[in-house]
């Protein structure tokens, strides 16, 4: 056998039909999927060959020894898209795992401590360790951060902590699958704000998703058990910084040769950043409640438990974030935003059944209409960005 058979990239390890590999050039034609194949490869009538039904067993054993060794010598074909799926959707349940363990380590912490800016400074440092431990060790390259950096991230920062900050008091308000619910109207915000301040005018295809959005979490909201205004608002509040977030991310993208940074840098120096902005709030606005008597006041009768679940959760958090953009490296946007959108599914049934919170007819249904909404406005954007390919 040929070694440059095999080692040919356009070798199709399927072995179709059309093009087979004559290994056996003595052979007769063999009848495969209702038409035969001559030596040369050319398809004949089968009534131009009176055996037609016979297949050569002979010749099928070869090929599939071939196509074997072919797979084995091919790392880029269809072993590597394996590996590939497999890391993939080993990459999602992570994200999913760590998304769902964060969200119930962190309402347990604020039930019992509620005071949302120091559990999110805690949390912004348990990931600043994480990120000078992985630069440190080479886990992660260290980017080279300048002064044009710096302003770059600054702003990223400010708008990053502001949407974590009043994501937990959310949390700590209301239950975790009405925050949740509140947050699917993410896409709302962006359109508006993308319209605003980057001049993208949305498709009438586009505004029209928006509005089981906005209709799927005023029906929820009506209904829920724990709804309360400071909650509801705080997780809209969420919403607009984060999707501040992300505009200024394009406004202020940095240029190669400019202290341009990845995704996985930009996010590691955005919770340092975010961990140093916010320390001195959270000493002045909490740190004198972190006393033991004050602690049992509030019937925190484990600290130990408590400094646990808050390191738990930040760690959580740092690798949910961090996944989520080793996914986006590997995906586009829109496969990423219909990923959150299911994300976001799981983390609202998990936390029903963790926290085993009252869930009526009517904000079930709300909650669904505005997230197919949500999975609507991904796949108008998928199509959209299509047109504009081609």
């Amino acid at each position: 056998m040929s070694a440059s058979v095999l080692s040919s990239p356009t070798f199709n390890a399927s072995l179709s039909c059309r093009k087979p590999i004559p290994l056996c050039p003595r052979l007769e034609p063999c009848h495969i999927g209702g038409a035969l194949i001559s030596r040369t490869g050319a398809r004949m009538p089968s009534a131009t060959y009176p055996g037609a039904a016979r297949i050569c067993t002979r010749e099928l054993r070869t090929w599939k020894v071939a196509a074997a060794a072919a797979s084995e010598s091919l790392p880029e074909g269809g072993q590597s898209e394996l590996v590939s799926t497999l890391v993939l959707g080993s990459l999602f349940a992570g994200w999913y795992a760590a998304n769902i363990a964060f969200n119930l380590y962190n309402k347990q912490v604020l039930k019992l401590f509620a005071f949302p800016v120091t559990v999110t400074e805690v949390q912004f440092l348990v990931g600043s360790v994480i990120t000078l431990v992985s630069w440190t060790t080479g886990l992660l390259k260290a980017p080279k951060i300048t002064a044009s950096t710096v302003r770059n991230v600054l702003p990223l920062a400010v708008v990053h902590t502001l949407g974590n900050l009043l994501t937990n008091m959310s949390l700590g308000a209301v239950a975790v699958s009405f925050t949740h619910t509140i947050k699917a109207m993410e896409p709302f915000f962006s359109v508006i704000l993308s319209a605003i301040f980057l001049g993208d005018q949305p498709s009438p295809a586009v505004l029209m998703t928006l509005l089981p959005i906005v209709g799927g979490v005023a029906i929820a909201s009506m209904t829920e058990a724990s709804f309360n205004w400071f909650g509801f608002l705080s997780a809209m509040g969420s919403n607009l910084t984060f999707q501040s977030r992300n505009v200024l991310s394009k406004k202020l993208m940095l240029k190669k040769g400019d202290g341009s940074l990845d995704n996985i840098s930009l996010f590691c120096c955005i919770t340092l950043a975010s961990a140093v902005l916010l320390l001195p709030f959270s000493l002045l606005l909490e740190g004198w409640k972190l006393t033991p008597g004050s602690l049992a006041a509030m019937g925190v009768k484990d600290p130990g438990q408590l400094l646990w679940w808050a390191a738990a959760s930040g760690l959580c958090f740092h690798a949910y974030q961090q996944v989520s953009y080793m996914i986006l490296q590997r995906v586009s946007p829109v496969t990423h935003s219909i990923g959150n959108c299911v994300k976001r599914v799981v983390v609202i049934a998990t936390s029903v059944l963790f926290f085993r919170n009252p869930v009526s007819m009517q904000n079930a249904l709300g909650t669904a209409i505005a997230l197919a909404g949500v999975f609507a406005y991904g796949q108008v954007k998928r199509q959209a960005n299509k047109k504009k390919a081609a």
